[in-house]
């Protein structure tokens, strides 16, 4: 399919201004602009009820995170989002109106949780900081009105990543139990040579490039790569996981992994939905304030958490 229009306008205007690939930047210049196009392209912030900004004890010491609470009388359900940027950029800033958009939208207590980013704290840091932040939450979340017992993970790009490679280490720790993960354009292979791989080399947009560039930041060695924790799609055991919805782009060069992701989720047993945003490109979830697809996206998830939610709340 063609660009989706609202897409294609913001593509020639990056074309015009000559905007250049993150991963020709420093690396302080490819945060700045990261967070930068961000925030631009989310909109103005939604307003909650509360937003706390906090710190959980991490495995290399104190980490941030960020809890927000939308209206209506608790207990809550609980959502942890862990945000995107190739475990290279990012910060809980990078998620701020996604999470606040979220929170109003699914009626549920949102943690954004921080992590440390690589290239200075490489594999295995970000996985094991958030698996620490999702304990945090279980173990926290009734202090600000949240419920516990009704307990999800999401993400995006590397942060949905994070969220499958959590979801694997709570199944293998015995808790804490998640009803569902979304995990929206994910990183699930650092091996894939997939065709969406091939195809998308714009410079204009996340691109192959992108994701080798990612990867050198993220891993210490190839053979890292390999590990579950890393690439969820090489775990030997996927039964057993929360029900899954994955959301894909068109243009996405993470597109075919993360639909492979999901069909070996429903091959092991596991629940999962696959939804592929036809004439979108990878990130476009974050773009609120741009994309009416966007806006859709993100209504699409927060019905899917609703649904989750209920179920659980139905069983007990």
């Amino acid at each position: 399919m063609p660009f989706d229009p609202q897409l294609q306008a913001l593509y020639d205007r990056r074309a015009a201004q000559g905007v250049r690939p993150l991963y020709t930047m420093t690396l302080q210049e490819a945060r700045a602009a990261d967070l930068a196009d961000i925030r631009s392209a989310a909109g103005t912030p939604e307003p909650v009820r509360e937003v706390r900004d906090l710190t959980f004890e991490g495995p290399g010491g104190p980490l941030p995170l960020r809890v927000y609470r939308p209206s209506g009388e608790g207990p809550l359900p609980v959502l942890v989002y862990f945000f995107g940027g190739g475990w290279t950029l990012g910060s809980l800033d990078t998620s701020d109106a996604l999470c606040r958009r979220l929170a109003n939208s699914a009626g549920c207590l949102t943690v954004a949780v921080g992590y440390r980013l690589a290239p200075e704290h490489p594999f295995p840091a970000a996985p094991r900081d958030c698996f620490a932040g999702l304990r945090w939450a279980a173990e926290h979340a009734a202090r600000f009105g949240g419920d516990p017992g009704r307990l999800a993970v999401a993400g995006d790009s590397a942060g949905g990543n994070l969220a499958a490679a959590v979801t694997l280490m709570a199944r293998d720790a015995g808790g804490p139990g998640l009803v569902t993960q979304v995990l929206v354009y994910p990183n699930t292979d650092y091996l894939a040579d997939t065709p969406s791989r091939r195809e998308n080399t714009d410079p204009l947009l996340f691109n192959d490039k992108s994701v080798h560039w990612y990867w050198d930041n993220y891993l210490t060695t190839p053979q890292d790569g390999t590990h579950p924790l890393a690439s969820p799609l090489r775990a030997p055991d996927h039964s057993g996981l929360p029900p899954a919805l994955v959301l894909t782009a068109e243009y996405d060069p993470l597109r075919d992994e993360g639909e492979s992701y999901a069909e070996r989720l429903r091959a092991s047993g596991v629940p999962a939905e696959s939804v592929r945003y036809d004439g979108l490109a990878h990130g476009f979830f974050t773009m609120s304030g741009t994309l009416d697809a966007a806006r859709r996206a993100v209504e699409r998830v927060a019905a899917h958490l609703r649904t989750a939610f209920a179920d659980a709340t139905s069983r007990d």
